[in-house]
């Protein structure tokens, strides 16, 4: 009998312990995807080029699609993913360091994951089929048993090449739009999910592209490189000790945000017509591949901010704020999906109908803003964040049992 600490008394890191950075961009991140959401509950609108954004517009929609396009969609996803495989590293280096052996940390990642699909199928068959916990669950099943003691090397070669066959390999870069929906029956069917009245009718189709959704993150390629540099970038503690990392980090967040900002821009340029492409659908894939270029330039930003703000003595309030929404990113995320879908679904107030491109984005900061003020008041009173606490429970519990 193994003589290691069982998982279930292993205590959560202490506030005070934690990194800025991981959790900085955790808050900041939520921002992303309620910008990256919000068009699809302009459900009334013909489709364009991109994503699920409108094929029309005025002035403000514009510039809200072009802002869209250009910094939020295609680095959301990948964004999230790399920080869920940062904390994948930091919880099993806190698993070790407590005494825990190996098989224990890589028993408690296992049910973790597990509790992860249950919550995203959970979120998808009563709310909201663009589920990503499920996704991120299934992604951490699969690749941290195959990548979590691989080498440096391996962990970047694998990473490199998904990435450029994504954005070199015209076939792959179109598997990339079909998942995307641009221009596809996807589209229109998460179109139908929001604007059929009833949600007991909307069910079957919620969970139907929930599912589908799911095999397609491995297709992309880039949401698994996301994830192997994730664990790569927790390995050497790049966010907690951004000290040490510093013309990395400034590299990548230049040429990040210039590699994914440019593809960005061209597909905007294409969506709102100022752009004609021979083949629109492959470049659109295209931007959704660069996509994590952009996506890890946030991170070294976050990095670099969070090196900064450790010479002060008190972080700004904003900051402070953000962090704690980062230190409940899960109850935010779901928090979005109670507030945009009751209200905006046809199934609930409906009130989606009357929203355009700057009106969705309008929404989706409010409601960001929202999931801040409530974080930092959680904080404030020393409350973890409800689901959280909820999946670190039945995580412990279940890992324990076994």
């Amino acid at each position: 009998m193994s003589t290691a600490p069982p998982a279930a008394t292993v205590a959560p890191t202490p506030v005070g312990d934690r990194a800025l950075a991981p959790d900085l961009a955790r808050g900041a991140m939520l921002l992303l995807i309620a910008l990256a959401h919000a068009p699809w509950f302009a459900y009334t609108s013909e489709l364009g080029a991109t994503l699920l954004h409108a094929a029309d517009g005025g002035p403000a929609d514009r510039i809200a699609q072009i802002v869209t396009i250009t910094a939020v969609d295609g680095c959301a996803w990948t964004l999230f993913g790399f920080l869920f495989a940062y904390g994948i590293g930091q919880l099993y280096a806190r698993r070790i360091a407590g005494g825990g052996t190996d098989a224990q940390a890589r028993r408690l990642l296992r049910t973790r994951h597990w509790w992860m699909l249950a919550f995203g199928l959970l979120h998808a068959a009563l709310l909201w089929q663009g589920d990503i916990l499920g996704t991120y669950g299934l992604l951490g099943l699969v690749l941290v048993p195959l990548f979590l003691h691989r080498s440096d090397r391996t962990l970047r070669t694998v990473a490199g090449v998904l990435v450029g066959l994504a954005v070199v390999v015209p076939t792959v870069t179109g598997v990339l739009a079909q998942f995307a929906g641009v221009g596809t029956p996807t589209a229109v069917a998460q179109q139908v999910a929001l604007s059929t009245p009833g949600w007991l009718a909307t069910l079957p189709l919620r969970l139907g592209l929930w599912v589908a959704a799911l095999p397609g993150a491995f297709l992309t390629l880039v949401m698994p490189a996301a994830v192997l540099l994730g664990l790569l970038a927790a390995r050497h503690r790049v966010l907690e000790e951004p000290g040490r990392y510093l013309p990395l980090l400034r590299r990548t967040a230049v040429v990040g945000i210039a590699v994914g900002w440019s593809a960005g821009l061209v597909q905007a340029l294409v969506h709102v017509g100022v752009v004609v492409l021979p083949d629109p659908g492959a470049f659109a894939g295209l931007h959704i591949a660069t996509g994590i270029f952009a996506a890890l330039g946030y991170v070294a930003v976050f990095g670099l901010v969070a090196h900064r703000l450790g010479t002060r003595p008190v972080a700004p309030l904003p900051v402070r704020a953000l962090v704690a929404l980062g230190r409940r990113s899960l109850s935010g995320y779901l928090a979005q999906s109670l507030l945009f879908v009751p209200l905006l679904a046809a199934w609930g107030l409906g009130l989606g109908a009357h929203l355009s491109g700057w009106s969705a984005s309008l929404v989706a900061v409010g409601v960001w803003l929202l999931t801040v003020v409530v974080a930092y008041r959680l904080d404030r009173a020393g409350v973890r964040g409800p689901a959280e606490t909820l999946l670190r429970r039945l995580t412990y519990r279940s890992a324990a049992r076994r």
